[in-house]
């Protein structure tokens, strides 16, 4: 009988041992410069990033961190002495827009922002993250804007809403370089990818079909309102972030409208107040970013 229970536990501890890996010298590094746990599987150095510092609730339901709060990095190897690296991060609302500029002045991409519940208290975002470069060198260009998770401040009480008033339209279309629709208070400007020749079943998916960029202001001169869209290719999605995010404009959602097109489109909501001149001048930052 002992034979048998010392051989069960051996045959227990190779079969534990079968799916770990030690975790190399520059991996350890990794951990050790981001302050985080995490594992080596597969060839996949995985650091876990949870969110125990939040309590959330769904619908009314406590919910503890494995529900789906637990967010991530990863990264493996890759040719030319580069690693991969992609990951998920979980954020309160206030902390979505410094660590994505901080993420973006460190040279990762942003690829998505989006929900993964409803009636979620505190709301809670999904960042997903990726980069290239040497293990030691995605540790360190990672480690600020993880450093920014948890200890971030709340946002200051919200500023009274942009007022409806007399607005310089005229100024708000030279500066974009396109003339807008007045509806009530609101002045729109919508400009169309034509660049772009999608189609669907056959069907050409223009501006009107959804295909454009817009953006629309409230407010008057000294104190706006800008929100809008960005309807971008893949290529234009790290640009167009870093320029909305230069000029204090918030991203608010990265995501795709329609599936099954070619080439994917991607499309951005951002949000923003301030002089309304300023606030064009960054919505014009971000459509110079378009068709290149």
């Amino acid at each position: 009988m002992r034979r048998i229970v010392v051989a069960t536990l051996a045959c227990c501890v190779v079969a534990l041992n079968a799916g770990a890996q030690d975790i190399p010298a520059d991996y350890q590094t990794v951990l050790n410069t981001l302050g985080r746990q995490g594992d080596f599987k597969a060839n996949v150095l995985k650091v876990n990033i949870p969110r125990n510092d939040v309590s959330v609730t769904v619908d009314g339901v406590a919910t503890p961190t494995p529900f789906g709060f637990g967010g991530w990095v990863a990264m493996t190897r890759g040719t030319g002495g580069m690693d991969v690296l992609m990951g998920d991060l979980v954020l309160t609302e206030n902390e979505v827009n410094p660590v994505m500029s901080s993420l973006l002045d460190h040279g990762f991409d942003v690829t998505a922002l989006h929900n993964h519940f409803f009636r979620d208290e505190p709301r809670m975002f999904y960042m997903h993250v990726h980069g290239h470069g040497t293990p030691a060198d995605l540790a360190t260009r990672l480690k600020p804007a993880l450093d920014l998770i948890g200890n971030q401040k709340r946002a200051t009480p919200p500023q009274p809403a942009a007022a409806a008033g007399k607005i310089d339209t005229a100024a708000l279309a030279r500066i974009i370089g396109a003339q807008g629709e007045q509806a009530g208070a609101v002045y729109k400007i919508t400009l169309g990818r034509d660049d772009l020749h999608l189609t669907e079943m056959g069907a050409p998916i223009n501006a009107r079909m959804g295909l454009n960029t817009w953006a629309a202001f409230i407010g008057t001169d000294a104190r706006a309102a800008v929100a809008g869209d960005v309807a971008m290719l893949a290529k234009e999605v790290t640009p167009v972030l870093k320029a909305l995010r230069s000029h204090g404009i918030e991203v608010v959602a990265i995501h795709q409208h329609m599936t099954g097109t070619t080439p994917t489109i991607f499309f951005l909501h951002y949000w923003g107040k301030g002089p309304a001149a300023q606030l064009a001048t960054g919505v014009r930052a971000a459509v110079d970013c378009l068709g290149k």
